[in-house]
């Protein structure tokens, strides 16, 4: 964990609180020739039945920014496959679709790959998972409530409700940067009657860290963490570990954070290390074979100089081919996140264009 968090030491952010009620923004596209012009963003609030009580006191109404491709408002009759998009660490949904300067804008992005014929048309939907724990590695915790089942199951049923999308796992799409990434493949291989594609972008945390903390030094500023307020000044690998165990090793007994380090007294903590164990991917693929075979498609990359993550990656293809299961790996020139609009223009779009269904479901419910 220590390692592949240091990967994206550069995600360090403080959240910004928007306003509650939903709002609308048109998006610029990067082209001015494209024949269908932008598309456009809505920001919404979706309520999350199995975020509620969470011991961490996040709101179980989450903004939710979704887009919507440049035929929308104009082809009432058309129904639309839908990418879940997962942003990552100290991220949120706003800085990933324009309404907070960062260092990408994937509205802007998609309507580029939409000017040069580069992709299809797609509904794009991503959840606002920053928490008190600045991320909720899209698990399943009585400390940050049920954010695995809040994506494969609370969100889709509302956007299947709520949008013109085709209600169909052979037209719904996940994917997801880092965190995201990791939560791609997590929530993906439990869930292929869900979707059935999926698009990993440099994912993180895959593999089990049976180290612990890592060094004396990170465990040190771990237990010097007391209250909220030095959790929000702590280093971001310290956030980092503070979040894996909100999401891992929650404990509903321990306030003021409900959550076991896999450090205490300086000494590591078997049962924790085992309990994040258990929750690396890499660590439970060979348990979800027979989900991962049912997907339709599998996709994940990595800049080479992400190494760590690249490593990972490679570990990933090596066990995806000893089961011969159909996938595609690629590592290219980059770190974390320089190339990643490029990626998701030239291959993620692309990927999804060539393996969601367009094509509607007979009966399907109808959204707005």
């Amino acid at each position: 964990m220590h390692a592949q968090f240091l990967s994206f030491r550069c995600f360090v952010y403080s959240f910004l609180v928007l306003s509650t009620f939903a709002f609308v923004v048109a998006t610029q596209a990067y082209s001015q020739s494209s024949p269908t012009g932008p598309g456009r963003v809505e920001r919404i609030k979706v309520h999350g039945k199995g975020l509620e009580g969470n011991l961490a006191g996040d709101s179980p109404d989450r903004d939710v920014s979704v887009y919507l491709p440049p035929s929308y408002q104009t082809d009432k009759k058309r129904h639309y496959p839908v990418i879940y998009f997962l942003h990552g660490f100290t991220d949120s949904d706003d800085k990933w679709y324009g309404l907070t300067k960062h260092w990408i804008n994937l509205p802007a992005v998609v309507d580029k790959a939409l000017a040069e014929g580069k992709t299809s048309e797609f509904i794009i939907v991503t959840p606002n998972a920053y928490n008190r724990y600045f991320g909720s590695m899209y698990s399943n915790s009585v400390t940050i409530g049920n954010w695995e089942d809040f994506v494969a199951e609370e969100l889709v049923s509302y956007i299947d409700k709520q949008y013109r999308t085709i209600p169909q796992a052979s037209s719904r799409g996940l994917a997801g940067h880092s965190m995201g990434g990791y939560g791609t493949l997590r929530i993906g291989q439990k869930h292929p009657e869900i979707f059935s594609s999926l698009y990993l972008l440099s994912p993180c945390c895959m593999v089990p860290n049976m180290s612990g903390p890592g060094d004396a030094k990170m465990a040190t500023r771990m237990e010097a963490v007391q209250s909220v307020a030095d959790l929000d000044k702590a280093d971001f690998m310290t956030k980092a570990m503070f979040a894996s165990a909100a999401s891992w090793s929650p404990n509903p007994t321990k306030a003021p954070f409900f959550l076991d380090l896999p450090v205490k007294n300086g000494e590591p903590q078997a049962m924790v290390t085992a309990k994040w164990a258990a929750n690396a991917p890499l660590a439970t693929l060979d348990q979800y074979v027979s989900n991962i075979k049912q997907l339709h498609a599998l996709a994940f990359d990595a800049g080479s100089k992400d190494e760590s993550i690249a490593a990972n990656n490679k570990i990933l293809d090596s066990m995806l081919t000893n089961y011969q299961i159909p996938h595609t790996y690629e590592e290219y020139d980059g770190d974390h996140i320089n190339r990643i609009a490029e990626r998701i223009e030239q291959k993620m779009l692309p990927f999804f264009t060539a393996n969601l269904s367009a094509e509607p479901v007979k009966g399907g419910r109808k959204g707005k």
